[in-house]
């Protein structure tokens, strides 16, 4: 049996999920609300202040559905309890980010500066010219949202320019070695 699958998720107050048709899942919180349509295979009962989830068989498919349905489900409640955040970080001289209203504009060593709109859902936030904070409810429109960010100018290795993870350590590279032969 999974580990992960077989563990049940308790609802907080305040909370609400719903099951509908074709196990599409719907929960509510003081975040917001997410859906989501969910494997039909997958057995998932909401009773009381907890929600179950188990799997018809023991067939290779359903096992591993099993787990990856409980932590989504998991991951949606947890999303509009808390929320989920990415901060990261711009490195570089005369790299900084700015906030003007719902755009995040970078500079980042371009001869243009590059500008991104923020997408329905997902907060970014800017502290600090070289600081930016991306959160929100879904888990993965943040970490996708995040890594559109990183894409702008990823860190390079000699110099650690760039925007990076605040968590993510650069595995640097030495110069050109400029000895006499």
């Amino acid at each position: 049996m999974s580990r992960i699958g077989k563990a049940p998720i308790s609802i907080p107050s305040g909370v609400t999920v719903t099951l509908g048709e074709d196990n599409t899942i719907t929960v509510k919180g003081p975040k917001g609300t997410l859906n989501q349509k969910l494997s039909p295979e997958m057995l998932i009962k909401v009773e009381g202040d907890t929600v179950t989830v188990s799997r018809p068989t023991d067939e290779k498919k359903h096992k591993s559905l099993h787990g990856l349905t409980r932590s989504l489900i998991y991951n949606m409640v947890f999303g509009v309890t808390s929320g989920y955040t990415k901060e990261l970080e711009v490195n570089g001289v005369g790299y900084r980010a700015a906030k003007q209203g719902k755009q995040l504009v970078m500079n980042l060593g371009y001869s243009h500066q590059v500008t991104m709109d923020e997408i329905p859902g997902i907060t970014v936030d800017v502290p600090a010219p070289n600081k930016i904070i991306v959160s929100g409810p879904d888990k993965q429109a943040v970490g996708q949202f995040a890594a559109e960010i990183r894409e702008k100018r990823p860190p390079e290795p000699y110099k650690g320019k760039g925007i990076k993870y605040v968590d993510e350590v650069i595995r640097r590279k030495e110069g050109k070695a400029g000895g006499k032969k």
